[in-house]
């Protein structure tokens, strides 16, 4: 087999203080990741933007339902449904967060990559923005406090999820927690999002109704109750745009998602765009009126950078508000379980986290870079920033280092420049997006033990109530505490009663203790002068732990598989012999 030049520039690359950074192999360094490829890495983060582009169309369509800072001042309608100036500023805000989401997702997704080393691509998540403009700020700022204010809270959260990180605190929270009740966090936000996705803030196929709370939707604006728009009088699934939203938005993705075409998200996006970009057409973004001349005027300058006119740095620093530090509180509890948790398993889907001690490659560098990207995300006017579960497209695509995150931030910092094309996508060119998202994120109920009520019982609740209640942070509240009284008191009578008193599928609960490796993070033990091995006396250590390619036998794309980091077999009387050492881990 002759040598390419591909071959020859990665092995140049690798035996650089660039690849010895990135830990490429062939780089000589002690901790190299075997199978790790310059130009594969470059293509794995530019297949994880094209799944992740869709973020900068559908935040600044979920965030400028907040109203950001515009002020309505209609007493007979406090949400300003109607209010043409107001709808001005608030299309203000959609541009400027789009631009906004360009750049934090590139700085974000930059210093994963240099500074963590991890295949991991950050933006504004899905399902954290949502409960940021529906449950805290509320419908055109209906809701607790003010976009400002819920702006000082993100900051804020921002720095003090830095101290836990550096704490290791955050690592811990993420290890500690119910594995069920985890996955089920994920699989309740995948259907708030899907509903999002259905509802008026994309297809509009589910709609308001007077009689039963939620009903068909998808009427023309002149089949709307007088005085509600979103409920349909009449003349339901008749929209042209809902139609074309479902079948090029939705049904086209799919197939192209069948096909393993990459990017097939963010092609129905776009396809779905530029049918609604012609202005005599029924489906038109842009109709002969004051609003639509607007953004036709801002849609044909194509390539321009657009600056912050509205949310740079609109954060209303006063603290003294006690809703806000209520919405700090559930800005950080929510962000625990969705932030910490989708970061964990991403790292986990790389091949990066240790089967022992459950903690990741530089979980403290990653943890930390997460939490300065949710602060300036909140300076530039933008709701928490998390790890993105699309990143597993280019992990799949080979991605192992940092070098794939930083190649996504570099793509992202080019989206900056095209703001007017983003600015210019219909909210039903992206409701298909997030119904497809929402069912990539239920596929966790999989992980859930349904076997044990004990741990099934917690787990519905928290799927069922994040969208039914429209608020994330109801449905972790509804399954921690279910949690703790449904498994808290067949515990308290098998102490007193000494193991005699069991409920009969006892042996079936999901395994629950502490992690090894302790609270304190890894430098912190390092300047202590603690021992910084989590592994007891014989156990085998992590870095005789090795990353492998999995074999699907299914033609997809090989991809790292952490439950194949088996010990070798001649490994496994000494495993066998310690075992009886370590507790029980959630797995």
């Amino acid at each position: 087999m002759s040598i390419t030049w591909a071959d020859r520039l990665n092995a140049r690359v690798a035996n650089s203080a660039f690849g010895r950074w990135f830990r490429l192999e062939g780089s000589g360094h002690v901790k190299e990741r075997e199978g790790s490829r310059f130009l594969t890495e470059i293509c794995a983060g530019l297949t994880t933007w094209a799944a992740m582009a869709y973020i900068i169309s559908v935040n600044a369509s979920i965030l400028s339902d907040s109203g950001g800072p515009c002020v309505c001042t209609d007493a007979d309608d406090p949400s300003c449904a109607t209010d043409a100036d107001y709808a001005a500023c608030v299309q203000q805000v959609s541009q400027d967060l789009i631009t906004t989401t360009a750049a934090v997702s590139a700085l974000a997704s930059f210093l994963m990559g240099a500074l963590a080393n991890l295949p991991i691509g950050m933006a504004p998540g899905l399902g954290l923005n949502a409960y940021f403009t529906y449950s805290v700020v509320g419908f055109h700022g209906t809701g607790i406090i003010s976009y400002r204010e819920a702006l000082a809270a993100v900051f804020l959260e921002g720095w003090i999820f830095f101290a836990l990180s550096l704490l290791g605190l955050r690592q811990w929270l993420a290890r500690i927690m119910p594995q069920s009740l985890v996955m089920a966090v994920g699989a309740g936000i995948g259907l708030y999002i899907a509903f999002i996705g259905l509802s008026s803030g994309g297809l509009d196929v589910i709609g308001g109704d007077t009689t039963n709370l939620v009903g068909l939707g998808g009427c023309t604006a002149d089949n709307y109750y007088a005085g509600l728009p979103g409920y349909c009088q009449h003349g339901v699934l008749r929209s042209p745009t809902m139609w074309l939203g479902i079948f090029t938005g939705g049904v086209l993705t799919v197939l192209l998602m069948l096909y393993r075409v990459r990017g097939a998200i963010l092609i129905g996006i776009f396809v779905t765009s530029i049918i609604s970009w012609p202005r005599d057409s029924a489906v038109t973004y842009f109709p002969h009126t004051d609003s639509g001349d607007a953004l036709f005027d801002f849609f044909k300058k194509v390539v321009t950078f657009h600056p912050l006119h509205k949310i740079g740095n609109a954060i209303d620093w006063h603290y003294g508000k006690g809703k806000v530090w209520y919405a700090l509180i559930t800005f950080l509890y929510v962000d625990i379980l969705d932030t910490t948790g989708t970061l964990y398993s991403m790292a986990k889907f790389a091949g990066l986290r240790d089967p022992v001690t459950l903690d990741f490659e530089n979980s403290t560098i990653a943890y930390c870079v997460d939490a300065f990207s949710i602060s300036m995300g909140a300076l530039m006017g933008t709701s928490p920033v998390t790890a993105f579960i699309e990143s597993a497209t280019g992990i799949s695509e080979g991605g192992k280092t940092g070098i794939t995150a930083v190649t996504t931030g570099l793509a992202f910092f080019v989206c900056v420049f095209f703001a007017p094309i983003f600015a210019s996508i219909p909210s039903w060119a992206t409701g298909g997006a997030l119904v497809l998202v929402g069912s990539m994120m239920i596929r966790n109920v999989r992980e859930i033990n349904w076997d044990y009520a004990g741990d099934a019982v917690p787990a519905f609740l928290t799927i069922i109530i994040i969208p039914l209640s429209y608020n994330i942070a109801y449905g972790v509240i509804a399954g921690v505490l279910s949690y703790i009284a449904i498994n808290g008191i067949p515990w308290a009578f098998k102490k007193l009663s000494r193991g005699r008193i069991v409920p009969p599928t006892y042996e079936l609960a999901e395994g629950w203790a502490v992690p090894p490796g302790g609270l304190m993070p890894y430098w912190l033990k390092k300047v202590l002068g603690r021992d910084t091995n989590p592994y007891p006396s014989g156990y085998p250590n992590n870095s005789e732990f090795r990353l492998e390619r999995r074999d699907t036998g299914r033609h997809r794309s090989a991809s790292v598989d952490t439950a194949s980091q088996d010990i070798d077999k001649h490994k496994a009387l000494e495993m066998q012999e310690v075992e009886s050492t370590l507790p029980a881990v959630a797995r």
